[in-house]
């Protein structure tokens, strides 16, 4: 293997899970056959809970050309699309001095068009708590998960 470009610059968190995804850490759900060590296995489990795992290369492309107008710097760039804050509140730590520079407004739009881009997948969770109501109602009649399974296991 010929490096082309030596330390070229950070990595958004996508670059690292689509480099991860690459190497099989998706493929492998036995985590023993992709050439994948055991440490980039807990960044892949880390990262798909983060925005990283529902955006696209073209979605992060269309941002950081969208973004050209507000004058960010490319930390400000990066820690935008790694964290995905879709709120005023969430952009005052990422931009130093936000306030000054942009303005509410700004402030308002930035968030706008960071929801635009990388919109949040649709979820399941409404029906997930009912089922998990369900779930434990049924247990409870059973009798299952008492507290005497806990004695007997223990003992």
């Amino acid at each position: 293997m010929k490096i082309l470009e030596a330390n070229a610059g950070p990595l958004t968190n996508f670059e690292v899970l689509d480099f991860l995804r690459s190497k099989g850490a998706a493929k492998d759900p036995t985590r023993v056959l992709a050439k994948v060590v055991p440490s980039e296995y807990k960044v892949y489990d880390y990262l798909n809970q983060t925005p990283a795992s529902y955006q696209t290369r073209e979605a992060i492309l269309e941002f950081v050309d969208k973004s050209k107008k507000y004058d960010l710097a490319k930390a400000e760039i990066l820690n935008i699309v790694n964290l995905g804050p879709i709120t005023p509140v969430e952009i005052f730590p990422i931009i130093e001095e936000s306030d000054v520079r942009m303005g509410d407004d700004g402030i308002q739009e930035l968030t706008e068009m960071v929801e635009q881009v990388f919109p949040a997948p649709q979820s399941t969770s409404e029906v997930a708590p009912k089922e998990c109501k369900e779930a434990e109602a049924m247990e409870k009649e059973e009798g299952v998960g008492g507290a005497d399974e806990e004695t007997m296991v223990t003992t």
